[in-house]
């Protein structure tokens, strides 16, 4: 089939790419003229591990194209993808200005009916308004169906060519004939495709990333009762975790979620929730404790170091929001990494896939090290932020040599407590006791 992705940012590049390995002729589009520049090169700009292969697969064999002209980008396709960005508004409302304005330059340049998908995550409603701004000036037939991804940062690749389900939002039976030949050889091993009307596949993406949102959220919140009621989150995470009712993924306590899609998904919902009068409670008490546990550790800092840090140097573990990718949209390292600054404190940190991104935000209020060990030199603590695999079974004898304290924060519960004692060090985690071994200092 030929297919038309506008839109080159984290899901269209995914999409594009995974939907020309099965096959597909698929010419990308995107209005950032150095974006396209860089990927007719063949320079992929996101880091998504699996992606790369594809992309150089598909170019060389030319299933894969980019380009900034829209009209030539949509010529012939049966299927135009709406990959576009939703930003957040200041009252938390998805920001559909890109998809409308995509919108209305299709109308006048489609020359054969196609299905026309909003493939980002979109609002209630989102479908009929890009419906309308089609329809303004089309002189041809098509329809708009809600298809939202499912994407996980760092897997996406598989996520994509193996999904759990498909969610397809349309009435149209042409439509829908259409969506069943395009997904056909993803669903091959019986995964379903699911059709709904177009409100409820855009409430689904919604519901999903809410839900998941809600039960990490509920978890950091038995952690912090248990750091009070001397309980251990680790036992009790995999105590309800085999209920076959919950589940034993999202169930990690943490310093809190973030990313391109939970905090502007919860956010998005609860303002939809609001636009409807209605009172979503839930979502505002996940907002709200998601917020407070992304620097939750700071005080415990503050507090170890006698509530100054003016003179000591934290070594940071981790900046992207999560591992295998460089996103560091609403990451919690950059808030603990500001209130550590904020509160005197030199910051020295590292990530393998991440620092690019942050320097263009923090610029050179901190010092980048070229290796997590090089982070740790005569640094007087490390927090760890982000559960990168590498940081799990570190040198501990380097990292001995290289604090100055042997003190961990660690903000994602990547060691185990009998290792810690074990091995003398002071070691506060999410959701357990603290370990408060004798502070090694050296001379």
């Amino acid at each position: 089939m030929k297919l038309a992705v506008v839109g080159t940012g984290y899901v269209g590049l995914v999409t594009g790419t995974c939907f020309a390995e099965t096959g597909n002729q698929v010419t990308c589009v995107d209005i950032d003229v150095r974006k396209v520049e860089k990927l007719n090169n063949g320079i992929v700009p996101i880091y998504e591990p699996g992606l790369e292969t594809l992309f150089h697969r598909n170019v060389e064999e030319g299933r894969l194209s980019f380009t900034t002209n829209l009209e030539e980008g949509i010529k012939g396709a049966e299927v135009i993808f709406l990959a576009l960005p939703t930003p957040p508004g200041e009252d938390g409302s998805a920001d559909l200005k890109y998809i409308l304005k995509v919108a209305s330059d299709l109308g006048p340049i489609l020359s054969q009916y196609a299905v026309i998908v909003d493939k980002s995550t979109v609002p209630v409603g989102t479908a009929e308004k890009v419906h309308a701004h089609i329809a303004d000036n089309a002189k041809v037939d098509f329809d708009v169906v809600s298809n939202p991804e499912f994407l996980r940062e760092g897997v996406a690749v598989e996520d994509f060519m193996k999904p759990d389900r498909v969610v397809i939002g349309t009435k149209s039976e042409r439509a829908k004939a259409v969506m069943n030949k395009l997904y056909a050889p993803l669903v091959r091993q019986g995964n379903p495709v699911i059709f709904m009307d177009e409100r409820s596949a855009e409430m689904t993406k919604y519901a999903a990333n809410a839900f998941l949102a809600t039960k990490i959220t509920f978890m950091n919140e038995i952690a912090n009762l248990c750091e009070r009621a001397g309980a251990n989150v680790d036992d009790i995470r995999r105590g309800i975790g085999t209920d076959s009712r919950i589940g034993k993924r999202f169930l990690f306590a943490g310093i809190g979620y973030g990313g391109s899609c939970f905090p502007k998904d919860v956010q998005a919902l609860a303002k939809t929730a609001k636009d409807f009068d209605y009172d979503f409670q839930v979502l505002k008490s996940v907002m709200d404790v998601n917020y407070k546990q992304k620097i939750k550790m700071i005080p415990q800092i503050l507090k170890h170091f006698g509530g100054n840090l003016t003179g000591k140097t934290i070594a940071v573990w981790g900046l992207a929001f999560k591992p295998y990718t460089d996103d560091i949209r609403e990451a919690p390292a950059l808030d603990n990494i500001r209130a550590l600054l904020d509160a005197g404190a030199k910051v020295t940190v590292y990530d393998p896939e991440a620092m690019d991104n942050v320097k263009e935000i923090l610029g050179n209020s901190i010092t980048y090290a070229h290796t997590q060990y090089a982070a740790l030199d005569d640094a007087d603590a490390l927090v760890v932020i982000t559960e990168w695999p590498l940081f799990r079974t570190p040198d501990f004898d380097k990292m001995n040599l290289l604090l100055k304290g042997k003190v961990i924060f660690d903000g994602r519960n990547v060691y185990e407590l009998d290792q810690m004692r074990d091995m003398n060090y002071t070691y506060y985690s999410v959701g357990r006791e603290a370990i408060l071994a004798p502070v090694e200092q050296k001379v």
